[in-house]
């Protein structure tokens, strides 16, 4: 639960009406026909991921994404801090009428996130681009991950298994590759990913891969560009039908890779108007040693707690941008690259979260690095309903 989780589940609830409704209302699509009944979106039932299919998009299911995220360290020799990057792609498929013939209906949407962190600049660089699937605006292939939109893209050689990004906006733009080290590490139960307690709770098909090798160049606005740098990236691909119960308000979410080559997933799902000290909606976390060896972890094996809270002056949301999470018998802690890590997007996609590249400790010392991810404070997340 990238991407927002991703992987932003998490699934940006009722995400697929509210954004075919805000594509509608931008002028992005003409006047479409929804569908006269419930869409017939597939269930998400356990199955084993099946590779290199899995890789690419599932097209009857409501909701997915795949969110590459990772950090950089200064180019040798320079002086400049390292940098969180995230570049996220989200495809959903509206409540349309399938046997709408037009070639304007919105069948599926192509949404992108992509952001900065920058501690020089203290605040979170970001854009984002919406577009209909066709007319060569943006595409989205079930073949393997190959998705586009307008000039961002992120595609995967078959061959190789390397991902590359490009993103060309306003404010920066950002090339990458993204290189595996490790196979792909299935979520949950191989790859079933429950996201509440019971039987008939939410779930996804879900899976990661942590460890990227990363290269990357960074050009912002006014610049004249950047040295190639690299870093340690993560990659989460996710896809759902379903979407997260009134119960729930929001998600938590890390993912960290850990200097021992070790990788980290935990997530909290929170229940609506309750305190942090509450018993959370869903719990749930793995950790995956070099040896590739997986440990999963249930609802009453983990736990976070927030360290330090940041209000942000353009929303008024105040996220927990550092907390204690403990799994199992081990105790970590997050420490934000910086503080001013939200993506607010209301003006867009309608929505607001924080996206933060952070240092993992444990026992008072740094052993990795990753992102998290904390949605729901800024209001209640389009789409956490029942469905």
């Amino acid at each position: 639960m990238n991407r927002l989780r991703r992987r932003l589940l998490a699934s940006f609830a009722k995400a697929s009406e509210a954004m075919a409704s805000l594509a509608l209302a931008k002028g992005a699509m003409p006047s479409i026909a929804l569908a006269k009944e419930a869409m017939d979106y597939p269930a998400i039932t356990p199955r084993l991921l099946t590779f290199p299919r899995d890789f690419g998009a599932h097209l009857p299911y409501r909701t997915e994404w795949w969110y590459l995220t990772g950090q950089l360290e200064a180019a040798p020799g320079s002086a400049q801090p390292r940098l969180g990057i995230q570049l996220t792609f989200f495809r959903i498929r509206p409540p349309i009428d399938p046997s709408n013939p037009s070639r304007f209906a919105a069948h599926q949407l192509v949404l992108a996130h992509a952001a900065i962190a920058d501690p020089r600049r203290g605040t979170l660089l970001h854009e984002e681009r919406i577009a209909r699937a066709g007319f060569g605006i943006a595409q989205v292939s079930d073949a393997d991950t190959e998705i586009q939109v307008d000039r961002w893209r992120l595609e995967r050689d078959a061959a190789s298994g390397v991902y590359r990004g490009r993103v060309r906006g306003a404010l920066f733009a950002l090339e990458l590759t993204a290189t595996p080290t490790q196979p792909p590490l299935p979520q949950g139960e191989r790859g079933f990913s429950r996201k509440g307690p019971g039987d008939d709770a939410p779930a996804s098909l879900y899976y990661s891969e942590p460890q990227l090798a990363l290269q990357a160049r960074v050009a912002l606005a006014g610049d004249t560009g950047e040295a190639l740098r690299s870093g340690r990236g993560w990659l989460d691909h996710e896809w759902s039908s379903t979407l997260l119960p009134s119960q729930a308000t929001g998600w938590d979410w890390i993912g960290a890779n850990l200097d021992d080559g070790s990788a980290l997933t935990a997530f909290r799902i929170r229940r609506a108007a309750a305190a942090d000290a509450d018993e959370p909606w869903f719990a749930y976390a793995s950790l995956r040693t070099a040896g590739r060896s997986v440990q999963t972890f249930a609802r009453g094996q983990v736990r976070f707690e927030p360290l330090q809270a940041w209000t942000s002056p353009r929303t008024r949301a105040a996220y927990p941008v550092a907390q204690r999470i403990r799994v199992g018998s081990r105790q970590f802690e997050t420490r934000p690259l910086m503080a001013d890590q939200e993506f607010d997007a209301r003006a867009g996609s309608g929505i607001a979260y924080w996206e933060g590249a952070s240092d993992l400790l444990e026992g008072g010392r740094t052993v990795g690095r990753g992102y998290l991810e904390l949605t729901g404070y800024a209001g209640p997340v389009p789409g956490a309903l029942s469905g």
